[in-house]
């Protein structure tokens, strides 16, 4: 049957509508962009692409911008409005905020830390299988002939010894602060380009106990020959991974979505993932992709 033209003609404005309306309603699903910000790290730039990935899978729109800088200046641009979210380090952020803070266990500090954010801004679930938190170590032949197995069991003598400092790269950065050791001052500390130099020290005997800070995971082979000495007390401030973001920025189904990566992210997954981008080259998007896909996230 040849409709009137005057019918064609409305049949094709329904269509229009009825297209136009399909297009409202994803929008109104998706809503406004969700932008999730990076520092300088390979670390930081991971847990945007995490993040976003995970956020995406919710039916949001996504970007990712990385390379903002220093702690300062992403603080800065999420104050701004320039970004809505940002992977950061429990304690290295309340160490930022507030310098005064002796808090050092994972429930105490994210309690400190959720009463030191600035208006406007808030944290979600911190990943508890991520422990970022610097490490003490001996040589192994030292700590097998004193019987040290933990920070604790070194504290008394700490006043006699010259501790190294290494960074471990392409982590979040700490402050100074928190290259420290509660109960523990060291007679003299001595800085190390790397984690290889600060073993050979060890091994060496120019240094009695070394810090690196991070977790050697990151940098394979860092501790052969030494050992790391436990830290149940928390002599060095907890150090977890969790999101930092705008208030009002994500809805309760989006802040669940990453309270569900922070309970599946551990530390040797970070540290794998880390290696990956930084040795192989992989792109942190992809990377980051297949984390959540094997995560059913």
């Amino acid at each position: 049957m040849v409709l009137p033209a005057s019918l064609r003609i409305l049949a094709r404005l329904l269509v229009v509508a009825t297209a136009a309306l399909v297009v409202s309603c994803g929008n109104g699903e998706q809503g406004a962009r969700i932008t999730v910000g990076a520092g300088d790290s390979v670390e930081s730039i991971l847990l945007a692409e995490i993040y976003a990935g995970a956020l995406a899978r919710t039916g949001a729109r996504t970007s990712v911008e990385p390379h903002l800088g220093s702690r300062a200046d992403y603080l800065s641009a999420l104050d701004a409005g320039r970004i809505d979210l940002i992977g950061e380090h429990s304690g290295a952020l309340l160490a930022f905020l507030d310098t005064t803070a002796r808090d050092r266990t994972p429930e105490h500090v994210g309690r400190a830390l959720s009463k030191s954010l600035p208006e406007g801004l808030v944290v979600t679930d911190a990943a508890d299988g991520t422990d970022l938190r610097p490490r003490v170590v001996l040589s192994t032949e030292t700590a097998t002939h004193d019987n040290v197995r933990t920070i604790a069991d070194l504290a008394p003598r700490c006043d006699q010894l010259t501790v190294g400092v290494a960074p471990v790269p392409d982590l979040i950065t700490l402050p100074p602060a928190l290259e420290q050791v509660a109960d523990c001052a060291f007679a003299a500390t001595l800085p190390f380009p790397d984690a290889e130099a600060l073993r050979k020290a060890l091994l060496d005997g120019r240094i009695q106990a070394g810090l690196l800070t991070g977790p050697p995971a990151v940098v394979p082979g860092s501790t052969d020959g030494l050992t790391i000495l436990s830290d149940d007390t928390y002599a060095v401030r907890a150090e977890n991974v969790l999101p930092l973001l705008r208030k009002g920025a994500l809805d309760e189904r989006r802040i669940e979505k990453l309270n569900y990566v922070a309970g599946e992210l551990s530390t040797d997954d970070l540290a794998t993932m880390i290696r990956r981008i930084r040795d192989d080259r992989a792109e942190p998007a992809e990377v980051a992709r297949t984390w959540l896909d094997d995560h059913s996230l």
